[in-house]
């Protein structure tokens, strides 16, 4: 088994999301040099989104995949110096593709690597794999907004 960098619970300290939206289970791999880091999400039969994404033959979301990216991307940020409890806002997916379907059963490797990543805004380049293949992979880019937006 891969060694645990952050748990749920050191996860959910860091990034705002929580149950059903919390898709990051752990964080096992972390390199502040390399700007890199690979979370995991265990894909169950009792995901909420698989009630309607299809009855009978449960596929995960590919907004859903790429939202475990983003959060995934999110608790690298909030781990660097000057982050700490700001919140980052989607603001770009490019270059998206879905290539392999993720089912009930599966687990999904989240790896994100930064490009960029200032006091405001902040690109990477993310791959969601299932057993070495590629799920889903795109450039993810947030904003920081001001204080006082998020009211």
């Amino acid at each position: 088994m891969t060694e645990t960098i952050h748990t749920t619970g050191e996860i959910e300290a860091l990034i705002p999301h929580r149950w059903p939206f919390l898709l990051v289970d752990r964080i096992i791999e972390y390199d502040a040099t390399a700007k890199r880091i690979v979370g995991i999400k265990g894909v169950t039969a009792t995901e909420w989104f698989f009630q309607g994404h299809f009855p009978g033959l449960p596929v995960m979301p590919g907004v859903m995949q790429v939202e475990a990216l983003a959060q995934t991307m999110a608790v690298f940020v909030a781990k660097q110096p000057g982050f700490g409890d700001r919140i980052g806002l989607f603001a770009g997916i490019d270059d998206c593709r879905f290539k392999r379907v993720v089912s009930p059963g599966d687990t999904l490797r989240l790896e994100v690597t930064m490009d960029k990543l200032g006091s405001r805004f902040g690109r990477g380049r993310a791959v969601a794999s299932v057993d070495g293949e590629v799920a889903c992979e795109a450039t993810l880019s947030f904003v920081i907004p001001p204080a006082g937006v998020l009211r």
